[in-house]
């Protein structure tokens, strides 16, 4: 299994980004402490994580000084087949956004509006979601795009 996963957090004048080493994950601190401590290091109050898997399925990850996470995940039916999934569901956060386009397309889960106010509105992340021949990386760059740090992720897929 392929998996990209990258941390951004704004730090008042600028976004900062780094790709994030996963390894294996077991529980959900197992995602945000890094992308936490990215924050602090940068000065940031919250941090946002890109996750795409498999070229099938992407998750949004947004932490704050609080440590509570908001997750969206593209495809909730990814928790049955890829742990880090199933992990990021753990939050109590992954239900239902709403109905599938089809009975065959994807069921996006979690808190599509965890990224409005950097600039992506809860109905286009959903919309992009459920979108057909649309793959997750294509998604998440322009999720990047509107909020401001695309260049950042443009330059770690390269």
């Amino acid at each position: 299994m392929s998996t990209f996963a990258a941390v951004f957090a704004p730090d008042g004048q600028a976004w900062r980004g780094t790709e994030l080493e996963l390894g294996e994950v077991d529980v959900i601190d197992d995602v945000i402490d890094p992308a936490l401590d990215f924050a602090t290091d940068t000065g940031a109050e919250s941090a946002v994580i890109l996750i795409e898997a498999d070229d099938e399925w992407f998750a949004v990850v947004r932490v704050g000084e609080d440590g509570e996470p908001r997750v969206y995940l593209s495809d909730a039916r990814a928790v049955e087949e890829h742990p880090l999934a199933e992990v990021l569901a753990e939050t109590g956060m992954l239900v239902a956004a709403g109905p599938a386009e089809t009975s065959r397309g994807p069921a996006p889960g979690g808190d599509p509006g965890l990224l409005e106010e950097f600039g992506m509105p809860s109905d286009e992340l959903r919309s992009l979601s459920v979108g057909g021949g649309v793959l997750p990386a294509d998604v998440l760059a322009v999720v990047a795009d509107r909020a401001g740090f695309g260049d950042l992720l443009d330059g770690m897929r390269l």
